[in-house]
């Protein structure tokens, strides 16, 4: 896997990979953009107020569409993550078919479950903060990476960008004893 890292303002660590997988799985490294480092933090921002810190944010026309923090331990419901509460929300105000065009922004890399939602919507593109990888060393994960249920995907083409601020969001993560 190709990575570059980029020092940015705060020395935030912005590490990015940029992946377009679907019938023409190819992996393209490419750096975030300032916009990409802007919206992460607003997703890192969800995340701080989560049960868990999982914190997402939808991104259409360039402007925030909806917003969502893990609530799954005060909402006693095991798919309230952070990425599955924006979705909703984006579904409160907007037609399915809006989905088009959008970018999901979370602080983690999405699990299974909801990367499978991300595609059944038609997000786009996905940018993320602390990989699978990274959440594991902290927290329990099914070891399972949004590129490999993309690349699963022969009816949908994602682009995803991971790392943009991970440093930032994987503090968030309590260490493991």
């Amino acid at each position: 896997m190709d990575r570059r890292t980029v020092l940015s303002g705060g020395g935030a660590l912005i590490a990015t990979r940029v992946l377009t997988v679907g019938a023409d799985a190819r992996a393209v490294p490419s750096p975030a953009t300032a916009e990409d480092a802007r919206f992460m933090q607003l997703a890192i921002d969800e995340a701080k107020q989560g049960d868990y810190p999982f914190g997402a944010v939808i991104v259409r026309e360039g402007k925030v569409a909806a917003r969502g923090f893990n609530s799954s331990k005060r909402n006693a419901d095991p798919t309230a993550h952070g990425e599955m509460v924006a979705i909703r929300s984006f579904l409160n105000m907007h037609e399915p078919s809006d989905f088009k065009g959008t970018t999901l922004y979370t602080s983690g890399e999405p699990c299974v479950m909801c990367m499978g939602a991300i595609i059944w919507c038609g997000i786009t593109r996905v940018v993320y903060a602390a990989s699978i990888e990274q959440l594991a060393t902290r927290i329990g994960q099914i070891d399972i990476t949004a590129k490999q249920i993309a690349e699963a995907t022969s009816f949908a083409t994602m682009d995803l960008t991971g790392g943009v601020l991970a440093s930032e969001a994987i503090v968030l993560f309590p260490e493991k004893l």
